[in-house]
This record gives C-alpha cells, sequence and structure tokens, in this order.
C-alpha cells in the first residue's frame, strides 16, 4: 500500500518544525490534498521502504553515519532525480526507481547523495540565503502529510511565514561539490565492495539529457553538473577498483526488481502495466505488477487470481498478504481483509505499518469485538512510530467505541498537533489532562502538547481562545 502526500511545487513557505515528522505511512494507496496547479507528493510503503534502506544503510555504515539519523524519502514524480534536504535526509524520486536499469545505479546515486551529506554541501551552497530558509525547505516539503492528512486548512494553520523559493533552483550543487561528492561516493562504494559502475552509467544517461533543451530535461542534470571530464576521471578509477565488476547480491536485486514492478503497477495507468508486464509474462514481478493494474481498473477477481497464485509459492510473504488485505478492504470487503493483513503482520510482526493496516480493517469491520486486539497493534505500532497521524485517528475511532473519552481527547489531541490543527490539539489536550489520570505518561504528554498548541497559536487565535475561555466561564 502506498500513501501519497501533497505539496504546492515549486513554491515553498516556511513551516515549523512540528510539521517534520508527519508524514503517514501505511503502504501503496492514495492518500492526498488536491491542489490546483499539481504539487509534491510523498509516497510511503513498507516494503518499498525497506529495499531502499537494505540498499542505503551499508553506504551509511562506512560513510560513518548513523543509520537511524540518516532518512530516505519516496517522492512521487516521473523525472529522474535525488537531492539532500535539511541536514541528514535523502530524497529518491519515484522515476529515478523506474528508470534505473538495476539496484546498482540506484546505490551509485544514494552514494553520491550521502557524499553530499557528509561533505556539508547543503549547510554551504546556502550561504547567502537567509539562514531560516534551509528548514523553510525542508519543512515544507515534509510537512507535506500535515497539509494532506486532514483538512487542508487545518494543515496550511502551521505553516506559518511567507518567504517562496524554487526548490530546483535552491538545490543546486557546483562542479567542485558535484566531484567531490562522486569521490566520496566511490570510496564509500569501495569500502563496501561495491561496484561504481551503476554511477558511472548513470552519469553517462545525465551527460545525453544536457544536450536536451531544459524543457524535456531530468532535473538532476540540472541541480547535479555534469561534464564529459568528470565522467572519465571517474570512469578511470572506478575500472581500476578492485570491486569493479562486483556484483549486487541477487537477494538486492530481487528485491528491487519487486520495488520497480510494485510502483510500475500503482502509480502507471493499467494499460501500460499490462503492456510491460503481459500475460505472457509468468514472472513474479509481473503477476505482483498486474494486481495492482487489475485493481486500479476494479477487475478484483483478476487481481486476486494473481496474487493467489503468488502466495501459493510464496505463503509466508508479509507484502503479498499485505497487498490481499488492502485490495479486499478497498473494494468493500473489510471483514475478508482481516485474515490477509493478520498474516501479513504474523510474517512480519515488527513493521508497524502492516499492524496499522491491520487495526483499520478491524475497526472498519465495525465490530466490536475487533477493538481491543486493533489498539493492542495501534498501541506497538505508536510506540515505534508516534508522528503517525493516521494510526492515531485510528486510535480516536476505537477509544471512542469503546466510550474512553480520556483516551479519545488524548489521540485526537495527538493527531490534531500533527495535521496542523492547533485549536482542536489544545482544546482535545486540555480536556485529556482534566480526565486523564494524573502523571501518567499519556496526562503528561498531553500537558506538553498544550504547552507547545499555546506557544504556536497566532495572537488572533489565542484572542479567540481567550474569549471563548471567558465565555465558558460565565
Amino acid at each position: 500500500m502506498i500513501f501519497k502526500f501533497r505539496l504546492p511545487y515549486p513554491t515553498i513557505l516556511a513551516c515549523q518544525l512540528i510539521c517534520v515528522a508527519t508524514i503517514l505511512a501505511l503502504g501503496l494507496t492514495d492518500y492526498s490534498y488536491a491542489r490546483k496547479g499539481g504539487g509534491l507528493s510523498i509516497l510511503r510503503d513498507a516494503e518499498i521502504e525497506r529495499t531502499i534502506r537494505h540498499m542505503s544503510e551499508p553506504i551509511f555504515k562506512v560513510a560513518d553515519l548513523d543509520k537511524n539519523s540518516v532518512s530516505t524519502y519516496l517522492i512521487n514524480d516521473n523525472t529522474l532525480n535525488a537531492f539532500v534536504a535539511g541536514g541528514q535526509n535523502i530524497f529518491l524520486h519515484s522515476g529515478l526507481l523506474l528508470q534505473a536499469r538495476d539496484a546498482n545505479e540506484v546505490i551509485g546515486v544514494i552514494a553520491h547523495e550521502t557524499g553530499h551529506i557528509t561533505g556539508g554541501h547543503l549547510s554551504r551552497f546556502s550561504d547567502g540565503i537567509k539562514s531560516a530558509t534551509a528548514m523553510t525547505l525542508i519543512g515544507a516539503i515534509l510537512g507535506a502529510a500535515a497539509i494532506a492528512a486532514g483538512s487542508g486548512d487545518a494543515g496550511m494553520a502551521l505553516i506559518l511565514g511567507g518567504q517562496q523559493i524554487g526548490s530546483r533552483t535552491f538545490l543546486k550543487y557546483s562542479r567542485t561539490q558535484e566531484s567531490a561528492a562522486d569521490q566520496a561516493a566511490l570510496t564509500f562504494l569501495e569500502r563496501s565492495g561495491q561496484s561504481g559502475m551503476g554511477l558511472i552509467n548513470f552519469l553517462d544517461y545525465l551527460g545525453d539529457q544536457e544536450l536536451m533543451t531544459a524543457r524535456y530535461r531530468d532535473p538532476y542534470a540540472g541541480t547535479h553538473p555534469v561534464s564529459g571530464q568528470r565522467i572519465s576521471k571517474l570512469r578511470l578509477r572506478v575500472e581500476s577498483s578492485a570491486f569493479y565488476k562486483a556484483k549486487t547480491p541477487p537477494t538486492l536485486e530481487h528485491e528491487f526488481e519487486r520495488l520497480q514492478a510494485k510502483l510500475y503497477g500503482y502509480l502507471k495507468p493499467p494499460y501500460a502495466t499490462l503492456n510491460k508486464y503481459p500475460i505472457s509474462d509468468q514472472s513474479l514481478y509481473a503477476k505482483y505488477a498486474r494486481a495492482f493494474a487489475y485493481n486500479k481498473e476494479h477487475e478484483i477477481v483478476k487481481a486476486l487470481s494473481e496474487l493467489d497464485d503468488l502466495l501459493k509459492s510464496h505463503p509466508d510473504d508479509p507484502f503479498f498478504w499485505e497487498t490481499k488485505g488492502q485490495i479486499l478492504f478497498e473494494n468493500g470487503q473489510v471483514v475478508d481483509s482481516i485474515i490477509p493483513y493478520r498474516n501479513a503482520v504474523k510474517y512480519l510482526p515488527d513493521e508497524t505499518l502492516l499492524r496499522v493496516s491491520l487495526a483499520q480493517s478491524l475497526i472498519g469491520s465495525e465490530d466490536d469485538q475487533y477493538l481491543d486486539e486493533a489498539l493492542s497493534h495501534l498501541e506497538y505500532a505508536l510506540a515505534r512510530d508516534p508522528n503517525n497521524s493516521f494510526a492515531w485517528r485510528q486510535a480516536s475511532v476505537a477509544y471512542h467505541r469503546k466510550k474512553n473519552d480520556s483516551m479519545t481527547y488524548y489521540s485526537t489531541a495527538e493527531r490534531f498537533l500533527l495535521v496542523g490543527n492547533l485549536r482542536g490539539a489544545m482544546i482535545n489536550a486540555k480536556h485529556a489532562v482534566d480526565t486523564l489520570p494524573k502523571n501518567t505518561p499519556q496526562w503528561m504528554r498531553a500537558q506538553d502538547i498544550l504547552v507547545i498548541t499555546e506557544s504556536n497559536m497566532s495572537d488572533k487565535d489565542r484572542k479567540k481562545q481567550n474569549k471563548q475561555h471567558k465565555k465558558d466561564k460565565h
């Protein structure tokens, strides 16, 4: 399941850091805030993210970066691009993943972007721009879900300031920085025992792009200038490396092909997917892609048939079970989706996103006998991912149906805080403080939310709130 979050693009507005961690993660499905003129979309999916991390973490390790401190994000954009923003945050376009010929090309790009992080290039190239601008960009990008996850107006209420900047212009490195990132990338690849040919092949493609007019050129070629001399210099080093002909582990290539099939089936029109993965192709990847294509066409029998074939040969695959659960849920067969989601959690119990999806089905069944089970999964997920606004929303629904008013207020306050509804967060946090047992973790957290919301409210809203308090007293 892929969740999609939209952000107006290329205009970037200042955003409080409270927005940063609000990106919802539940899998491959459409969840977007529509706006005229399009926007930037951030996609989240458990399987795809795990594959990206499997490609990335060996690079982070040899670069002496804490893997838990580096975040990777997938942007829904068909162009070929990748960039670093806001410190240790790497953004990859879906177009890059779909156009890459193998995992090694993507690994090379990740190594290059990691070179920008270790080289401190983001802070250096922003010299001369107001210091707040770097966080303006990253806050706005990562705040996309704050706009998307709930009311658009509520999300925008958290976006403050009016400094505008085009991100593609902002994210432009110098040739010197590009060369330094290249050399760092090759060092990281060598240290991790990987070939640099993927990076060379990718840069060769970019070199061809520079011959095109700006209108048709992929943005990576504009933000990461390429030259023949640069590629030649890199090729000499790559060909002299002991790992020049090293192959990516077959398991990782397999994961990457699955990633591409899943993304293609979800993002591309069904006719395009069926053309690329025709029925004559009975491979795992083709069946996986077609399942998404058929679901988009509302041909649920065909979609489930492809998944059932996959599950016959891979009965313990959590992501095939997750996809089956998703298709059933999206087509109104909520109760039937519970077993597939339970199996997904059974085979990958540490994946919080699968637990939230299962909880959604349990709650969506409208059968109260499932509420305790749903809450146990949500509590597990939120303990590890407290910034999942969708999970807090599901929790508030479950607590409300159990008539647990204090936890309903608390869960709602957490959700409203994440989606930018400061007034709603403050009101519910106040009710939570008044009704929760004192000195419990939730009671103390509710007090924190009160402080956060009151300090971030505008003068106008604060005056309005004070008037309401006086009115309530009378």
